[in-house]
């Protein structure tokens, strides 16, 4: 049996309190870093006598109590002091695990925030209007994108919900809808036209330089791959005669310039897709094509790629980009008939607007695309148009018109 801790008038001691050599109390407590912290007095309870010469001040267990008070309403002295960027360290360094990708966006956050004097206020003094004044500052003053800031409240959201679940504050100063706080000026991607896929299309086709990238691009747009899905494929994931190919990985790039291998984007993307003909035959090219290095380069245990730039290394998503941008402003320069801007990520849009337009069962589209929900892919009818409208009404009256002329061709017989 444990004996029990007593002060100097023998009165029994909770957890927490001590008494020193001086006759001084101490309370012990930790910090959300787990560090220790002190409460000091002369007096035990509010009742007993102050030792003579000594400043006036609460008991120990007067400031116990304030303590938990404190913890109550939403201002724990354990998590008092700590800043909002403390905060967001300390959350990130819960998400153990993630990919490359989204490490890398936790550090930019950091450093952005590193730069920000909200940063540095205590999180108990954080209030709705606070936070919404902040990113109201973060697009009119510092100019940054509504996607830049979506991403810097997606960090800072829910390490505030985390601040909330460890007791250091009551309420999330950051739990409101972003839209009705800052103006959504980010463009959305369209998809263009099949006549400007065409022309774009062509033109590559026909230009001397650009040609040798135009299987690539074929691809792009009639298979909905994402350009870090493209550029991962190897040899090994073409079944030419099965006539599939497999998704299960991408090539990324850091921003020190070195490549890895990520999973796909969600689980959803993890997916066989079936070639058509006419992309079959650009893979049947590209491999006739295909030139490997001497010594084949392996990223993560992966190799075989199917494209390489100059160095004999694997091209990724910033390659392609790059083509794009020279083949539209090539063609702008040359046509008065202008393309819009044109990326892989577009071909992507196009390629889906394109299989919604045709009729496809949206539960295909979204297997095809590698979408983990449907609203994402059902999103893609914003990009149909009244013409669209038009179409589509003209094709159902055709629909219901030679259903008529059948049933009544069945009456007559």
């Amino acid at each position: 049996m444990s004996v029990k801790r007593r002060d100097n008038k023998n009165r029994v001691l909770r957890n927490g309190e001590s008494q020193k050599k001086d006759g001084r109390y101490v309370y012990k407590y930790l910090d959300f870093q787990r560090k220790p912290h002190f409460l000091y007095s002369w007096r035990l309870e509010p009742t007993d006598r102050l030792p003579a010469g000594k400043k006036d001040d609460l008991s120990l267990r007067e400031k116990i109590r304030q303590l938990d008070e404190d913890k109550r309403n939403g201002t724990d002295k354990s998590g008092s002091k700590m800043t909002v960027l403390e905060l967001v360290k300390k959350y990130v360094a819960t998400k153990t695990g993630v990919k490359a990708t989204t490490e890398a966006g936790y550090k930019t956050v950091i450093n952005i925030l590193t730069k920000e004097a909200f940063a540095y206020l205590p999180i108990k003094d954080i209030r709705h209007s606070d936070a919404k004044l902040f990113l109201i500052k973060l697009q009119k003053e510092d100019k940054r994108s509504y996607s830049s800031i979506h991403s810097i409240r997606g960090v800072l959201r829910p390490a505030f919900a985390m601040a909330v679940e460890d007791d250091y504050i009551t309420k999330n100063p950051f739990n409101f809808e972003l839209a009705k706080v800052i103006i959504n000026d980010s463009v959305m991607r369209e998809a263009v036209s099949r006549e400007q896929m065409r022309k774009f299309l062509e033109f590559v086709k026909a230009d001397n330089h650009f040609s040798k990238y135009y299987d690539g691009i074929y691809i792009l747009f009639h298979t909905g791959l994402r350009i870090s899905e493209f550029v991962g494929l190897t040899v090994n994931d073409l079944d030419m005669e099965k006539k599939t190919i497999r998704v299960n990985h991408q090539l990324q790039r850091r921003s020190d310039g070195t490549k890895y291998i990520e999973s796909t984007k969600t689980k959803s993307g993890t997916r066989t897709l079936p070639m058509e003909d006419d992309v079959y035959e650009c893979f049947k090219r590209i491999l006739a094509n295909r030139k490997p290095p001497k010594v084949e380069p392996v990223i993560d245990g992966y190799s075989g790629f199917l494209f390489f730039d100059k160095d004999e290394r694997p091209m990724v998503a910033m390659h392609w980009e790059k083509y794009f941008q020279h083949i539209v402003a090539k063609h702008n320069k040359i046509y008065k008939q202008e393309l819009p801007k044109i990326t892989p990520h577009v071909c992507r849009h196009t390629y889906c607007t394109n299989k919604a337009k045709s009729g496809m069962n949206p539960k295909t589209l979204q297997y095809l695309m590698g979408h983990s929900e449907i609203s994402v892919t059902m999103d893609t009818y914003t990009h149909l148009g009244l013409q669209d409208a038009w179409e589509e009404l003209e094709r159902l009256q055709l629909q219901f018109s030679q259903r008529e002329l059948g049933l009544k061709l069945i009456k007559i017989a």
